[in-house]
């Protein structure tokens, strides 16, 4: 891997960690359904202006239908889920527990497109059930109903991003994947849009949680598809795959860093059990290769 990709993995990476207190910022004042619509609109706008400028194809009129099942399953519905889990998880926990979603897509792809599970697969999915026991029961947040109804909320979320990427592998062939983001991004806004007038902010708004909303669309969503689609481009969908496991590090990080969230021993604990059983469930293995002793390239 280059050294311009390995800055890029880190860099997606911690915008993609920081959307967790982005989200933990502005989801208390402007209200789950707000901040998601005012997030994907303005990234798919962003996103398909980028398109035009750069002349990329996006496939709009031929993948249409596909884009807005994938908005809704990949975009819509996990992101309304874990803005309303951060009304009440700590960003740092909800960046972790989002962690499982490779879990989901493997029982998913299992299911619906026969992929097979295999006993590595079982033992990730058991590591990962006892990470997530681990992340909620040895944590900072004080237990109760209201945060079990928010770690199922953040885990469905989860749920729904494994299966936005095996409805992607099984239902959408051919289309640009600049179209699958900014199309998914406008159809998630298409979804959205029909319940905002019934979901009134739940705060007067204040600019911080105005910016913080921006940044969330522009940087975390926008700029992060852009640079995801170059790394599948240049160091291919496993090397790619890293960012599933640096992310919620970044997300730990940047809670304790702006938010002053705690960093317990569970989370810490939980959080290697369960990037662990994501590495079991996607067979990763860090996509670095020896120099060979002649002709040494480095490539992943």
């Amino acid at each position: 891997m280059k050294t311009h990709d390995m800055l890029r993995l880190l860099f997606l990476s911690a915008l993609w960690g920081g959307s967790f207190i982005f989200i933990r910022i502005a989801a208390p004042v402007l209200g789950p359904i707000y901040l998601v619509e005012l997030r994907v609109v303005v990234a798919g706008l962003t996103l398909l202006l980028y398109a035009m400028a750069t002349k990329r194809p996006l496939g709009l009129r031929t993948h249409w239908r596909a884009y807005l099942v994938l908005g809704a399953i990949n975009s819509a519905i996990p992101f309304v889920l874990i803005s309303t889990a951060e009304l009440r998880l700590t960003a740092s926990t909800a960046a972790v527990l989002n962690a499982t979603s490779p879990l989901f897509g493997a029982l998913i792809a299992a299911i619906w497109i026969h992929d097979p599970f295999t006993l590595r697969k079982f033992i990730g999915l058991v590591l990962g059930i006892t990470g997530v026991a681990i992340v909620v029961g040895l944590g900072a947040l004080e237990p109760g109903i209201g945060l079990w109804l928010a770690v199922i909320a953040s885990l469905t979320a989860a749920f729904f991003y494994g299966l936005g990427s095996v409805f992607t592998k099984a239902r959408v062939h051919g289309a640009p994947m600049l179209g699958l983001a900014a199309g998914s991004q406008l159809g998630a806004g298409i979804v959205l849009a029909p319940l905002v007038p019934f979901a009134a902010p739940a705060a007067p708004i204040t600019l911080t949680a105005l910016v913080a909303a921006l940044v969330l669309a522009l940087a975390c969503t926008a700029l992060a598809y852009v640079i995801y689609f170059q790394l599948i481009a240049n160091i291919g969908p496993t090397g790619t795959l890293t960012v599933t496991f640096l992310a919620p590090v970044f997300g730990v990080l940047w809670a304790f860093l702006f938010l002053h969230e705690p960093i317990t021993l569970g989370s810490i604990v939980g959080s290697i059990v369960i990037l662990i059983a994501a590495a079991f469930v996607t067979g990763f293995r860090i996509p670095f290769k020896r120099p060979s002793t002649v002709g040494a390239t480095s490539e992943s």
